[in-house]
């Protein structure tokens, strides 16, 4: 990965003193304004992925289809050895595959596909608890249809990524990674 942006380096420093007894050895920061997802361990980013967050912005209230900040972590994985593409509902696969659309434009569906990474919130009353809690929200970091989007917030909450991206991440990070959204 090239040489870390100023800013994402003092963040990370941030986090790690504000919760370093909560920080796994390796664990992710989704930076909402970048539209990025690093992968972090020693302190360092050590790659970076283009996501797509929610389109109504941040924040933790229930049914406000905005991405969540704070603390987290990957409470459960789900989907192993299923095909890029495949279309999960109420997170059991369908044995459907998705048409992925490369352009930047929506369809109108906010589809989950080939992997999910359910994330449950640390910070009681911000992502955890009534009228706020992530897991209860169903969170999640997903494969997505719309491709396209990458890199813009077109999301209803989760974390977007490409299909071929998300495995490679479900396949490097374990459940009980620390995630910070910011």
């Amino acid at each position: 990965m090239p040489a870390e942006n100023k800013n994402i380096t003092s963040l990370l420093a941030e986090i790690s003193a504000r919760y370093s007894t909560q920080l796994t050895p390796q664990w992710l920061l989704v930076h909402i304004g970048d539209q990025k997802l690093y992968v972090v361990k020693h302190d360092r980013a050590q790659c970076s992925y283009t996501v797509s967050t929610s389109r109504f912005g941040s924040g933790c209230k229930q049914d406000s289809l905005q991405t969540p900040t704070g603390a987290h972590v990957i409470a459960q994985k789900i989907g192993q050895g299923k095909p890029a593409g495949e279309i999960f509902s109420g997170r059991q696969s369908t044995g459907k595959i998705a048409d992925i659309c490369y352009s930047a434009e929506t369809t109108g569906q906010d589809l989950i596909l080939t992997r999910i990474m359910w994330l449950k919130g640390l910070e009681q009353n911000k992502n955890s608890g009534e009228g706020c809690d992530s897991y209860q929200r169903y969170i999640y970091i997903h494969g997505t249809q719309e491709e396209g989007l990458l890199g813009t917030p077109a999301s209803h909450g989760c974390v977007r990524m490409s299909n071929q991206d998300v495995i490679e991440l479900y396949d490097c990070v374990d459940e009980g990674a620390f995630v910070y959204i910011h």
